[in-house]
């Protein structure tokens, strides 16, 4: 099983931006040195408390600081960009980065950013899967392009202008081909965008704020994608991404993890709790669809969703969750506010130094990626 990191980080208020960023960009070169396979990086235009606004950006100013991680967007989010400037520069990213580039997609969720950008009343879903289409096309096409599908609004075409000699009209390609790894971050129960996934051959990611029986309602849906395809699915393709913390001591752990006022597990959580109300969205946090949301409490979603403790005892409850998901091929970390930097650095040194072996050991793989 691989290890893999996930940030949509969340700052508390009165942090410097630099300082914040500073932070997130360490937490990446730790995973490389640490030997994380991924790390995906989040984005929101409008959001006091995750201030990465282009996760592309961000992580080119990773390529010369890491080595073997693959970069990741987590998610680019296809509503708030045309589709030919998505593809042109995930594409030279590609090239930057040797080859270590991962396009993660969503729609974008925040309403607060459709509102910003004009599209509050658009199908964010339906410009997603209108954009996605283009940006396949415009890397599998030559030039000059007439990409104009069935009742998409982005036509693209640089068949007036396009000249061979001169070299202009043309769209460059990812150094991956036929190309990067596609990633769709995924956030809701019974998610039938997994079943788009797997006939397409786009990878889902399920997210850390799923409780594990929702979680494990992607996988059949991503089997019948593949099936409508004439293709199996492989587990090595789906990813999870859990919230967890380890520790040396384990009242440290449970501190930390979740106790604390100064918890930064506890302060994620508030904040997840909070958008989700307002979004009309607390069913992510319900044990069944007929729990009243006043039944959802932070205290019972921190239970719920936070892993931590000493490196035995997360081994334990991580390998007690793939039972009840089933087979997966990466595990992803969910990296949080450094509250305690020591705290967060030897958190995720464990995780890879001496839970993901245990795990190794448990599942006979041995290590294998």
């Amino acid at each position: 099983m691989r290890l893999g990191y996930f940030a949509m980080p969340m700052h508390p208020r009165g942090r410097a931006w630099a300082d914040t960023l500073r932070e997130d960009r360490e937490a990446v070169i730790l995973a490389d040195r640490l030997g994380f396979h991924d790390a995906f990086i989040g984005e929101h235009l409008t959001d006091r408390h995750e201030n990465i606004t282009n996760s592309l950006v961000f992580l080119a100013t990773l390529v010369p600081e890491t080595r073997q991680i693959r970069l990741a967007t987590g998610t680019t989010n296809l509503s708030h960009l045309h589709p030919a400037l998505v593809a042109v520069h995930a594409a030279m990213f590609d090239h930057l980065s040797g080859g270590r580039f991962i396009l993660g997609v969503s729609p974008g969720a925040l309403p607060s950013d459709a509102e910003l950008l004009g599209i509050l009343d658009e199908d964010r879903n339906q410009l997603f899967a209108e954009a996605i289409d283009v940006i396949t096309a415009l890397w599998e096409r030559d030039p000059p392009y007439r990409i104009e599908l069935p009742g998409n609004r982005f036509p693209v075409t640089t068949a007036t202008t396009y000249d061979d000699e001169a070299g202009v009209g043309i769209v460059g390609r990812p150094l991956q081909q036929p190309r990067p790894e596609i990633v769709g971050t995924v956030v809701a129960p019974f998610s039938k965008g997994v079943v788009a996934m797997g006939a397409r051959d786009f990878h889902p990611l399920s997210a850390n704020f799923l409780l594990p029986q929702w979680v494990a309602t992607h996988w059949p849906n991503y089997v019948e994608g593949k099936r409508s395809v004439g293709e199996s699915a492989s587990p090595a393709d789906w990813r999870i991404a859990r919230t967890v913390f380890v520790a040396d001591d384990a009242r440290v752990a449970e501190a930390y993890g979740r106790a604390d006022a100064r918890s930064p597990y506890r302060f994620y959580y508030t904040k997840m709790v909070a958008k989700m109300r307002s979004l009309g969205r607390l069913g992510l946090f319900k044990t069944s669809r007929e729990q009243p949301d006043e039944a959802v409490t932070l205290d019972g979603v921190l239970d719920d969703l936070v892993i931590c403790g000493t490196p035995d005892a997360v081994a334990e409850q991580l390998l007690t969750f793939r039972e009840r998901t089933g087979d997966f091929g990466e595990l992803v970390y969910a990296g949080l506010d450094w509250v305690d930097p020591d705290l967060a650095r030897r958190s995720m040194e464990l995780m890879a130094t001496k839970v993901m072996p245990q795990i190794e050991d448990a599942l006979g793989t041995g290590g294998a990626a």
